[in-house]
């Protein structure tokens, strides 16, 4: 049958400038007339090169509009002249699967529909583009993306092609007189093909044969097709560990950003003491926290500071050999001891999707951010499963737990305590002045040498800033807006607006104390850090400018 395709008179609509996360926004937002068309049809015209030969990957978390979003996605890349897509059976795609899609088909990238850990339902939805290196579209390209939104006039689609992507196969359809194709795949599969290329299988399969239990929390997201089939096919443990693995809309009412908040049921079922390691997932599988038995808790920090320490127990690591880490700017040090014994490289940048550039220089095997993303350079994109098989091959190479994995890393490299605090919902035109103010108190370079003192603890400030930092592969110097004191201890205090809610603004705090001392790694952080934090709420005033007298969530 052939089909025809359709301009259709549209207008600029504003704040439709993506970030490295994509464009996230309310689903009322997405739901308004034209909003999802014009931002779709920047992405073909902008984010393409040749948009008439290319091939994109198009998959989701399984969120409220997805669906239907992959289906408009479809008909608009046939009507620009897309010669394929390939789209994942019922539009479910993990994001670390859409990488490795893009990457094993060779294509010239893909979008992504995901919000990510933000709430589903009539919450939140996004949608991201990647490259063709399988990784977020780095800065320059999201920029022309945005530009094209400022002055587009119309979207082309095509009304009448109803393609149906409930079934694996491919279709292929006449547009305009040329042959468009959709190809739907199990993309399960390709995924799990590449993780049997990196971890020893056989060796986490022995290793849970000894008994060792698991319990793995999908959050109703979209990574529960994946868990069920590595952890309980694979792997061969018992159907029900893993849990909520269905995806959902609205993930089940569940708010799928994996910390102790939010993955309260799994910290209650490991509280028990029945199960040896536990995990949760965020909605799209880029983001994992880790749980040890007893619901031991390993911050991310000391997941990825671990990971780089036995890198090398991994098979595809002990062929490719380690080449540097990486992390963000907020999260802490404790990799950089790892890097400074193993004499390799570590880098800091100011959220690990914009370094990916650096694993296809071949100058990055390991990178991680305090906000629960690990990844390597098996793809572009943060990854949480293989998060979860990395933490098991260290377990089994080590035959401990994660608790004494996690107390002799202590004892080794000494403790970088670490904490979190999330402001979220903020009103914005607070939030934006008390950054405002740290601003000009950053400029004032005649506080460098000042003390500060709470409680029994004084620290003299060395530096205050904010992070910038040069990109290793092109040179260019790279400013943030992240604002950080740091003392003469290393101690540290960091704020920065997250730009990853769709409305208000979430302000983010971060406290870092190291300590050398064995006797005192088992302290608690809220404890230990406690002069911190009071010094940093009294140098931001964030109480007095937001009128929150608790944060929402701490890590």
């Amino acid at each position: 049958m052939s089909h025809s395709s359709t301009a259709v008179s549209s207008s600029p609509i504003e704040g439709q400038k993506p970030g490295t996360s994509g464009l996230r926004k309310a689903v009322k937002v997405y739901l308004q007339k034209n909003y999802t068309e014009n931002f779709v049809q920047s992405i073909l015209e902008r984010g393409l090169s040749k948009i008439e030969v290319s091939t994109l990957v198009i998959g989701g978390d399984g969120r409220y509009y997805e669906k239907e979003a992959t289906l408009l996605i479809i008909k608009m890349c046939a009507a620009n002249g897309v010669s394929k897509v390939i789209v994942a059976q019922d539009g479910l795609m993990s994001t670390p699967a859409v990488s490795c899609v893009i990457r094993k088909y060779k294509t010239n990238g893909g979008i992504i529909l995901t919000a990510s850990h933000n709430p589903g339902g009539d919450a939140d939805f996004g949608i991201k583009f990647n490259t063709e290196n399988g990784g977020p579209a780095p800065e320059n390209v999201t920029d022309k993306i945005f530009e094209r939104t400022k002055n587009i006039s119309q979207y082309k689609i095509c009304p009448d092609l109803n393609a149906d992507i409930s079934k694996v196969g491919l279709s292929t359809y006449t547009v305009d007189g040329k042959e468009f194709s959709v190809q739907v795949i199990d993309s399960v599969l390709d995924y799990v093909e590449l993780l049997k290329e990196i971890i020893d299988f056989p060796a986490l399969k022995n290793y849970l044969s000894t008994g060792k239990r698991v319990l793995i929390d999908e959050m109703n997201g979209v990574m529960g097709p994946y868990a069920k089939k590595v952890i309980c096919e694979e792997l061969g443990a018992p159907q029900n560990s893993v849990v909520n693995c269905t995806p959902l809309e609205d993930f089940g009412g569940k708010h799928p950003d994996p910390n102790l908040t939010y993955a309260a049921d799994l910290v209650t079922e490991m509280a028990k003491g029945h199960y040896d390691f536990g995990a949760a997932f965020d909605g799209d599988g880029d983001r994992i926290m880790i749980l040890g038995k007893n619901a031991f808790f390993v911050t991310p920090s000391d997941s990825l500071a671990v990971l780089a320490h036995y890198l090398a127990c991994i098979p595809y690591f002990e062929e490719t050999g380690v080449k540097g880490y990486a992390r963000s700017m907020p999260t802490s040090g404790a990799v950089d001891r790892v890097a400074k014994a193993r004499i390799k490289l570590v880098l800091r940048f100011r959220q690990v999707e914009i370094l990916w550039n650096l694993m296809d220089a071949g100058r990055l095997s390991l990178c991680g951010e305090e906000s629960f993303g690990t990844g390597s350079d098996h793809i572009r994109e943060k990854d949480g499963l293989w998060a979860v098989l990395a933490w098991l091959s260290v377990l089994a190479n080590q035959n401990c737990s994660v608790e004494e994995c996690i107390k002799k890393h202590w004892q080794t490299y000494g403790r970088n305590f670490y904490t979190r605090y999330d402001y979220e919902n903020c009103e914005s035109e607070p939030a934006n002045k008390m950054m405002a103010n740290l601003n000009a108190y950053v400029a004032d370079q005649s506080n460098i040498g000042k003390r500060f003192t709470s409680g029994d603890k004084s620290y003299t400030l060395r530096k205050a800033d904010n992070f910038s930092y040069t990109d290793p592969v092109d040179t260019a110097l790279v400013k943030t807006r992240v604002f950080a004191v740091i003392f003469s201890d290393d101690s540290r205090i960091i704020f920065r607006l997250s730009g990853t809610g769709s409305s208000g603004a979430t302000i983010r705090m971060y406290l870092e104390g190291y300590e050398s001392d064995p006797a005192k790694s088992e302290m608690d952080p809220q404890v230990v850090l406690r002069p911190l934090i009071d010094i940093a709420l009294k140098l931001s005033q964030l109480p007095e400018l937001t009128g929150r007298d608790a944060p929402t969530v701490i890590t």
